[in-house]
């Protein structure tokens, strides 16, 4: 898909932009990566905590480079883009370690560069490289992401698609009134400032209620409806799908035309320049998703996630390169996808998290005929909130997840107060992946026990017996690293 996401126009600009990236970085070689995920997903928290791990030589084994002793140190430098916001580091930790509160979540893009000194591990790297890699993180939302393959659709096909995804039965409820909106706009009508802003606003209220927690829904385009930015109230977007759309071009000055022209606005202002400045320039990513709440809500929310991660797959450019097209185009040889929130499951279940989102991927690259790049899946927790125990009940001996959970969570009628230590039983995952997929109707009816969990507060850290600070605890963080940059600090 992402080869139709272009014009020549568009693929000689970012020639050009890869060119200039290339000859920026002859004499200080970088890595951009990307993280994205959709809303609650955790890229804040994944961030601030693999900056905060290398920046303090956190414990992290599986780092190949850190183990060895080879990272002298990781520091962060000023930005190369100065048109983006800087991802705010300093206020998000401060945030996890000083007020145990979790960050803001991504509401729009933002970029960090952290810059590793290392020692190679090879003599002969040693004689030719400066040992010095400079990690550009750039991070945004998904919901941005999913936008992309709205630049190969047109009006009609976005109207129609949408009005299919509203008569889903899991959205049918949520959905109806927009629907009975929609309904009485005829597309033939003279263009109306008010009626266009009603079915905006109407259509944008569904989509949000999709991603309340209890349906957890992930394909939700257009993505700035839900995060609008500084664009909230502008006429790009100020539009909607339409139904009842005729096949003949619409007549000039009707409501159809006025919505076609809006949505190719959003196109040509929105989307493009998002997929040409940035989606174009990464080297690896990185896609968080919070499996746990789509399998909560049932396999209707699992097969929206699925559908989800497939767009997102479709719209990168994988690939490897070699010394002369790496000048003029950038590829993404590496893309792992990590299920957030494993600090919520005993580590028995782990295996079954990662093995459902094993099977998502594998679905979801097949489905969107992605290949030539490396993609891995994990199961972490980027800050670990909770620790392992046991509790006896009755004869029978039940693994629990011990922690803080936020104030005004519930669990079993009882409700939280934010200070309270808790021993929680979060229950089990399915032993059958398929089950996660197939199963029609709602956990209550399947012979899986449904999984509920709490949110819990961020540790307190830990600090040795001279009065230092540990780094943020995590689970599968150096794992995630280890794929992501290790081979660049061999």
């Amino acid at each position: 898909m992402a080869s139709s996401l272009t014009t020549f126009t568009d693929e000689a600009r970012i020639a050009l932009d890869t060119l200039s990236d290339r000859a920026a970085g002859l004499f200080s070689p970088s890595l951009r990566l990307g993280v994205t995920g959709l809303s609650r997903a955790g890229k804040t928290v994944f961030i601030s905590a693999l900056v905060h791990n290398l920046i303090h030589g956190g414990r992290l084994p599986l780092l190949k480079a850190q183990k060895s002793g080879r990272i002298a140190r990781a520091f962060l430098e000023e930005q190369p883009d100065d048109a983006v916001p800087r991802f705010q580091y300093e206020d998000h930790v401060a945030a996890l370690v000083n007020d145990r509160v979790w960050p803001d979540s991504t509401r729009a893009i933002s970029e960090l560069r952290l810059t590793i000194e290392y020692e190679s591990a090879s003599g002969w790297n040693r004689l030719f490289s400066a040992g010095k890699l400079s990690v550009d993180i750039v991070d945004y939302p998904g919901e941005w992401l999913l936008d992309l393959p709205l630049l190969g659709k047109s009006f009609a096909d976005f109207s129609r698609e949408a009005v299919e995804m509203a008569a889903l039965s899991v959205r049918t409820e949520l959905s109806q009134p927009w629907r009975a909106l929609a309904a009485t706009a005829d597309p033939d009508a003279d263009a109306d400032e008010m009626t266009a802003r009603r079915l905006a606003e109407s259509f944008a209220a569904y989509l949000k209620a999709c991603k309340l927690d209890e349906r957890a829904l992930s394909t939700l385009p257009p993505g700035r409806f839900l995060m609008p930015g500084d664009l909230e109230g502008s006429p790009a977007l100020t539009f909607a799908p339409l139904m009842a759309i005729s096949a003949r071009r619409p007549r000039a000055g009707s409501l159809q035309a006025m919505m076609e022209r809006r949505y190719e606005a959003y196109k040509t202002h929105v989307v493009k320049p998002f997929f040409r400045e940035h989606i174009t320039r990464l080297d690896r990513q990185i896609v968080l998703i919070d499996a746990l709440q789509a399998l909560n809500a049932g396999p209707a929310a699992m097969a929206d996630l699925e559908r989800a991660v497939t767009e997102i797959l479709s719209c990168f450019r994988p690939g490897r390169g070699n010394f002369v097209t790496d000048l003029f185009s950038r590829r993404i040889d590496r893309i792992l996808v990590a299920a957030t929130k494993a600090d919520h499951l005993h580590h028995e279940s782990h295996d079954r998290l990662q093995a459902i989102v094993r099977r998502l991927a594998d679905r979801a690259v097949a489905r969107a005929n992605f290949s030539g790049a490396a993609v891995d899946v994990v199961a972490m927790a980027a800050v670990r909130s909770t620790r392992e125990g046991t509790v006896k009940q009755g004869r029978e001996t039940l693994p629990v997840i011990i922690g803080t959970p936020l104030k005004g969570e519930k669990i079993d009628g009882e409700t939280f107060d934010g200070k309270t230590e808790t021993a929680i039983f979060p229950g089990d995952l399915p032993e059958k992946v398929d089950a996660v997929f197939e199963l029609s109707g709602s956990h209550s009816q399947s012979d899986e026990p449904a999984i509920r969990f709490v949110r819990f507060r961020p540790p307190r850290l830990e600090r040795t017996a001279e009065g230092v600070t540990l780094s943020l605890p995590h689970i599968r963080l150096d794992r995630a690293l280890q794929f992501l940059i290790g081979d660049h600090l061999a």
